[in-house]
C-alpha cells in the first residue's frame, strides 16, 4: 500500500477542512456572516465557491445597501469563470437596475466586453459578433466622452474585419466554384460594406479578374457585355489606384478583354 507523506496529508486536511468549512457557512442562516464569506472566497479567487454564495442571497439581500455589491461582484464571477454569456446578461442587468451607480459604465461596457469574447470564429455563425457590435455601438452612444470609447472603437474594428474576412472566405468560394456572378456580387457588397477596408486594391482587382472569367465561359450572347464590365472594372482600378502592386496582371487581363471585345464586334469574314 502506497503511504501517504506529510505534505500530502497536510494537503489534503486542508482540503477537506476548507470543505467542511465551505458546507458550514452554506447552510448558516446569517446573512452577513455568508456575504462576508462569499467575499473571502472571491478576494481569493475561488470564484465557484463565492458564486455558489452569492446565489442563497441573491433574493435575500435585493433591496438592502448590499444589493449593489452583490450584484457587480456576482457578473465578475461569471467573467473570471469565463462564462461570458452569463457574464453579459448580468452586467447588463446590473446597468438597468442600478443606473445610478458609478459602476453603471464599466458594467454596461462589460456587457459589451463579454459578447465581444464570445464571438466565435469566422466560419462560425455569427449572431454573438453582431450582438457584441450591437452593445459595443451602444455604451459608444450613452458615454460618449467614457475613455472607454476608443477600446470600444478598436473591439468594433477587430470584429468587422473578422466579418469582411468571412464574406471574403465566401466570395472565394463561389469563385472556386464557379459561380462567378456571386463572387462578383460578395466583392462588391464587401466594398459597399466596408468603405474603411485596407483590402480595397485587391478586391478591385479580383472583381476585374472574375468578370473576365465570367466572360470567358458566358454564352455568346454575354460575352461581349462582361467583357466590357472587366475593363470598366481596370480602369475603376487603375483611377483609384494607378500604381498598383497588380498593374502587371490587370493589364495582362484587360488587353485579353479588349482584344476579346474587338474579335467580338467586328463583322464575320465572308467565305470566298
Amino acid at each position: 500500500m502506497k503511504r501517504i507523506t506529510l505534505p500530502a496529508f497536510t494537503l489534503l486536511l486542508i482540503l477537506s477542512l476548507g470543505s467542511c468549512k465551505f458546507s458550514k457557512t452554506l447552510k448558516n442562516p446569517d446573512v452577513e456572516v455568508k456575504f462576508k464569506a462569499a467575499m473571502d472566497y472571491y478576494n481569493s479567487k475561488d470564484y465557484t465557491r463565492a458564486l455558489q454564495l452569492f446565489d442563497q442571497l441573491v433574493g435575500v439581500i435585493r433591496t438592502t445597501s448590499k444589493a449593489e455589491d452583490l450584484n457587480y461582484y456576482y457578473s465578475y464571477c461569471y467573467y473570471y469563470m469565463k462564462d461570458y454569456t452569463m457574464a453579459s446578461y448580468y452586467f447588463k442587468r446590473f446597468y438597468t437596475n442600478f443606473p445610478g451607480s458609478t459602476r453603471a459604465e464599466e458594467s454596461l461596457y462589460m456587457s459589451a466586453y463579454c459578447n465581444y469574447q464570445n464571438s466565435p470564429e469566422y466560419s462560425l455563425d455569427q449572431s454573438t459578433t453582431y450582438e457584441a457590435l450591437k452593445d459595443l455601438q451602444l455604451f459608444i452612444n450613452i458615454y460618449p466622452n467614457s475613455k472607454r470609447v476608443s477600446e470600444c472603437n478598436d473591439l468594433i474594428d477587430d470584429l468587422r474585419a473578422k466579418l469582411e474576412y468571412k464574406d471574403y472566405r465566401i466570395a472565394r468560394l463561389y469563385f472556386r466554384m464557379g459561380d462567378y456572378n456571386a463572387a462578383i456580387t460578395c466583392y462588391n457588397n464587401i466594398l459597399k460594406d466596408y468603405p474603411e477596408t485596407p483590402h480595397k486594391e485587391e478586391l478591385m482587382f479580383l472583381i476585374m479578374k472574375t468578370y473576365s472569367k465570367y466572360a470567358k465561359e458566358s454564352i455568346q450572347l454575354k460575352k461581349k457585355e462582361r467583357y466590357n464590365k472587366a475593363i470598366l472594372a481596370y480602369n475603376d482600378l487603375m483611377k483609384e489606384f494607378p500604381e498598383t502592386q497588380y498593374r502587371d496582371d490587370a493589364k495582362v487581363i484587360y488587353d485579353k478583354c479588349n482584344t476579346e471585345v474587338q474579335n467580338l464586334t467586328s463583322p464575320p469574314k465572308k467565305k470566298k
